[in-house]
């Protein structure tokens, strides 16, 4: 078997790869934004590897990728573990769970936390036609990632890269929380859908407008750009209006200074129940702990905007007027989150813990977005496709 380098030539949608003993650590956020913020949460999810994909041509046969996982156990609650999803020329040959690895296992009743070693994992793509194709590793959206090894019957040699860049920010439901694969969470059901390459920047508990995630994205090799806010600034009670919408214009005034005239869509949030007309902080409810089912509600009181509160309904008010404000930007444009799952969506395919979607809705939410982004009438219907 032939061993091939694990390299940024093939790992596309990552920021860098972080040597180790045992191999390369995924990074979807540079050094200097971790030394600079360096908050666990952030940290935890800008190393699970959401829209980062090994992309390959190869004659091989046989395929081994070897990696080593670490995710989050809770006690009491079951949850599905992270997938590597295959894709040959385009179509889906292998999804594979994860196994092994290392688990840090968390009894939020009692508070406690410890460690809990694994093996390796190995994912095995084999019986492939012997013709020159192109292959695709999703990598899992929802646990941090080491790459061990890749080794192969015959020379793996970087894909040509011909697709457009789509660079989206937002929270975890942009991460893919709730979806049951890497590849059928949202922002990569669109990516597909409209013929782009993904990179995307969407952390869990991690989308605050703040300015280095701005300077980020102005850094960013881009063709178009999205960046989808609230729901995190709602469920942390992290600002009120006076704070939010100068951050807001900040955020895209510094994205602006690399990227003047990209095409850039700003989402508002989705519909969530819970914190619509009600401001947070949000929490888990108790009751819900060790269920099969965590779930989530708000704090606040329903309809207080007092003080210049923040609800879902007040936020996405003052980013449709923020973004009539910037007319003069030819190419921003506001997208409604209930455009994309509203509430009559939230009665067919309700939210599973009161804040994340499930894996049909993530399909639903990619397939509008592509539907009116992506179509030859929306914002990003100018780049060119190859």
């Amino acid at each position: 078997m032939i061993t091939t380098d694990l390299t940024t030539d093939l790992v596309r949608g990552a920021a860098e790869l972080e040597q180790t003993p045992d191999g390369m650590r995924i990074h979807r956020l540079p050094a200097w934004v971790r030394r600079q913020y360096p908050e666990q949460t952030l940290i935890d999810r800008e190393s699970q590897p959401a829209g980062v994909r090994i992309v390959v041509r190869t004659t091989a046969t046989r395929i081994k990728l070897v990696s080593h996982s670490t995710h989050t156990a809770f006690r009491g609650s079951e949850r599905p573990r992270g997938r590597i999803d295959v894709f040959v020329d385009g179509s889906l040959q292998l999804g594979d769970e994860l196994t092994g690895g290392d688990a840090v296992e968390i009894d939020m009743a009692a508070g406690s936390m410890h460690h809990v070693a694994g093996p390796h994992h190995t994912t095995v793509v084999e019986g492939l036609a012997p013709t020159e194709k192109t292959l695709e590793f999703h990598l899992p959206h929802n646990e941090s990632l080491e790459l061990i090894s890749l080794c192969s019957d015959k020379p793996l040699h970087p894909a040509p890269r011909t697709r457009p860049l789509w660079v989206h920010h937002g929270s975890s439901i942009s991460q893919g929380s709730n979806a049951a694969s890497p590849s059928g969470i949202w922002p990569a059901v669109a990516a597909r859908r409209g013929g782009v390459e993904l990179h995307n920047l969407g952390f869990g508990g991690s989308c605050f407008v703040d300015p280095f995630m701005a300077r980020v994205i102005r850094d960013a090799p881009a063709d178009v750009i999205s960046v989808k806010l609230g729901i995190n600034i709602v469920n942390l009670d992290a600002m009120r209006v006076r704070t939010l919408v100068p951050a807001i214009h900040g955020f895209l005034d510094t994205i602006r200074e690399g990227h003047p005239t990209t095409p850039l869509v700003l989402i508002s949030p989705i519909f969530c129940p819970i914190h619509e007309s009600t401001s947070g902080p949000g929490t888990i409810v108790p009751e819900s702990l060790g269920t099969s089912q965590v779930k989530f509600s708000a704090t606040g009181t329903p309809g207080d905007e007092s003080a210049g509160r923040l609800t879902l309904e007040v936020i996405r008010r003052e980013m449709r007027s923020l973004v009539e404000d910037r007319a003069d930007d030819a190419n921003l444009y506001f997208l409604d989150g209930l455009e994309l799952y509203g509430a009559p969506d939230e009665a067919e395919l309700p939210l599973p813990d009161n804040l994340h979607p499930d894996s049909a809705t993530h399909q639903l939410i990619g397939d509008r977005f592509a539907d009116r982004v992506f179509a030859a009438d929306g914002p990003f219907a100018a780049v060119p496709r190859h």
